[in-house]
């Protein structure tokens, strides 16, 4: 028993790798339209997905992946929260960083599995609700979690969006959609970065974040394109950071710090058969350079490379600490079933599967004191302070 104990204590030391599940639509109406036919099977039970490489009039030929869990066309928005999310938010709530990202091709639902619709029945709880996504839900939970627990605490959100490799508050006041952010080191985590000027809302109750997610829905960035009549153009992080107060035995109050980033990258395309031109071009070009990046990226991880190009990216640094750092990882890659998208279905699928190698190290956020949180506040604003000077 000591034995075991001591060998899964020096597999925490060593690391953890990252979660990767695989999420697979229903067709839609335009691949029904063209009477594509299905090359992808999935088996949930068996966490495996197969595609049939070969024409439809061959002999077929298959390519087996298997992922930590595999949802196919029928899943449904609970089934994903419950497997995916339900155990990284108890994790926040110890004290962890945790990151859950969608990664697809254009088109397979990543903004629906992340966000999801509003129902019009307003009165649903986050269970009952067929159509909310990861993002309404945890809000939900962590509000029922931690006031059964008579916890005191706090909870923030921010939404950042990273467009052609700019930064943009979409929970900024003003009016100005231009207006773009700058991101510096973070002197307490040298993985870390701090986004100036970053609007922190705090949320009081469930309610409001519909409202919240309707604000930053407006001012995201999108465009049509010919694979989707909704095309996110840009990447968007939502934070989540939860402040919950302890009491120890001495009476002294600590806060414990947990954060939760919610990533729905923007979709790989093939800019040919999407029908994107000029502006919508470049924007693709710059959508796929930046994945390309979080490919490398994670390849490097893979070889475990001397040098791993975080910098060569705004995604891939903000995403540091979550790709081989500190951080409690989940990526979701979301595919469509259908034989007109199966060179970019086998290009998710082998990105989520190298993806699986990555190892990170989590470790739990220093509980702090009261004092101890003021100075942390202070540091941040002597960086912004300092920045403002340079420029």
């Amino acid at each position: 028993m000591a034995t075991q104990n001591l060998m899964s204590a020096k597999k925490e030391e060593k690391g953890k790798n990252i979660q990767v599940v695989v999420r697979c639509r229903p067709f839609n109406m335009a691949e029904r339209k063209v009477n594509s036919h299905s090359v992808l099977e999935c088996e949930p039970a068996r966490k495996e997905v197969a595609v049939r490489i070969a024409g439809i009039n061959e002999k077929l030929g298959k390519k087996t992946y298997t992922f930590d869990m595999v949802f196919g066309p029928q899943a449904k928005q609970i089934d994903v929260y419950r497997s995916v999310v339900c155990p990284i938010l108890d994790e926040v709530i110890m004290g962890y960083n945790c990151t859950v990202f969608a990664y697809g091709q254009t088109g397979t639902g990543k903004t629906f599995t992340m966000e999801g619709e509003r129902s019009p029945d307003a009165e649903f709880t986050w269970e009952e609700d067929p159509l909310a996504g990861i993002i309404p839900r945890t809000l939900h939970q962590i509000f029922e979690k931690l006031s059964e627990n008579g916890t005191e605490f706090s909870v923030k959100v921010s939404l950042l969006e990273i467009y052609n490799e700019e930064l943009f508050d979409l929970l900024s006041p003003s009016p100005d959609v231009n207006e773009r952010l700058q991101m510096f080191e973070d002197p307490r985590n040298k993985r870390g970065v701090i986004i100036k000027g970053l609007e922190e809302i705090t949320v009081h109750n469930k309610d409001e974040v519909y409202h919240i997610l309707e604000r930053g829905a407006a001012k995201r960035t999108t465009a049509s394109t010919l694979m989707n009549a909704y095309s996110s153009r840009s990447h968007s992080v939502f934070s989540v950071t939860i402040h919950m107060k302890e009491t120890t035995l001495d009476g002294e109050e600590l806060v414990k710090i947990g954060k939760l980033n919610l990533v729905d990258l923007a979709g790989s395309e093939n800019i040919g058969r999407s029908g994107a031109v000029d502006k919508r071009a470049r924007e693709a070009g710059n959508i796929n350079q930046s994945l390309l990046t979080l490919g490398r990226v994670i390849t490097a991880l893979v070889e475990r490379a001397p040098h791993i190009p975080y910098r060569e990216s705004k995604l891939t640094r903000i995403l540091q600490d979550s790709l081989g750092g500190r951080t409690k990882t989940s990526i979701i890659a979301t595919v469509s079933p259908a034989s007109i998208n199966m060179e970019e279905t086998l290009s998710t699928l082998e990105y989520a599967h190298r993806a699986k190698n990555i190892m990170n190290k989590p470790e739990v956020n220093q509980k702090l004191t009261k004092r101890a949180l003021i100075t942390v506040s202070c540091v941040v604003s002597c960086v912004h302070i300092f920045s403002n000077s340079v420029q």
